[in-house]
């Protein structure tokens, strides 16, 4: 495989900027900082995966950028983007289809029933799982429910996807399809891209760019640019050096901090 530069595909929708954000939880001296003055900008169009041991930040760094939680100083701007916001376990409804799963998100948004339906069979299509949409969670596998997962969030019509470690508890060839599926709705979609993991060689198989933070407090120690071609394999000798290079920095912060 080549490596050349791969520049973020420019849209209409503004980037987001992530400007001296701390997050402290309680006050005074028995105050726990997770977050210290981290500052990120992700231009429109981009990919950027987001690595750091346990407890650095990561998830709550979503949450505010998500407009799930407040930062205690520094401000996040995503310029009026649409955000969704996909997490590690699907969280879908037993009660409801796959369909009407998908169509939650629409509804929410004042979608008239019969576009509901339609917009959800697309969205099913566009995760190949077209046929399911009458199907119960419980019926569909991990891979399957994630997939649905990605078409709900889809649904929000949104310009800014945010991942927490969305395929962590999937066994490794799923997670290796999921990410062929993923990397395809980012491209076809122009999605900008926000992706949290813990697991090094999934940030290098699909980031334009990885972020790592260091252990708590969360703060930005290092950014290293993904100049491989795409598609990639988590299994490319390419893939693997950059990511050995990430990990031997991970170690090192880890150990600093003794975490």
């Amino acid at each position: 495989m080549s490596a050349t530069t791969r520049e973020p595909e420019r849209t209409t929708a503004p980037p987001v900027r992530i400007d001296g954000v701390s997050k402290a939880y309680g006050t005074g001296g028995g105050a726990l900082l997770a977050l210290d003055k981290v500052s990120l900008s992700v231009e429109p169009g981009e990919f950027v995966c987001i690595l750091g041991a346990s407890g650095c930040g990561k998830s709550t760094l979503l949450s505010i950028v998500a407009g799930l939680d407040r930062p205690t100083l520094g401000t996040v701007d995503a310029g009026g983007a649409r955000v969704g916001l996909m997490f590690q376990e699907p969280a879908l409804f037993p009660w409801l289809t796959v369909a009407g799963n998908v169509e939650l998100a629409l509804r929410t948004r004042g979608v008239p029933k019969a576009e509901r339906r339609r917009r959800a069979a697309e969205l099913l299509a566009a995760v190949h799982l077209d046929g399911f949409g009458r199907k119960r969670p419980h019926q569909l596998s991990g891979g399957m429910r994630q997939r649905v997962a990605i078409a709900r969030a889809l649904a929000q019509d949104s310009d800014v996807l945010l991942m927490d470690e969305p395929f962590g508890a999937l066994d490794t060839m799923t997670r290796d399809l999921l990410h062929d599926e993923l990397e395809r709705i980012w491209s076809e979609r122009s999605l900008t891209v926000l992706f949290v993991t813990h697991n090094v060689r999934e940030a290098v198989r699909l980031g334009d760019r990885v972020v790592l933070l260091s252990s708590r407090p969360g703060r930005v120690v290092e950014e290293f640019p993904v100049p491989l071609d795409r598609p990639r394999r988590i299994d490319d000798a390419s893939v693997a050096a950059l990511a050995g290079r990430i990990t031997d920095r991970l170690r090192e912060e880890v150990g600093r901090h003794g975490a």
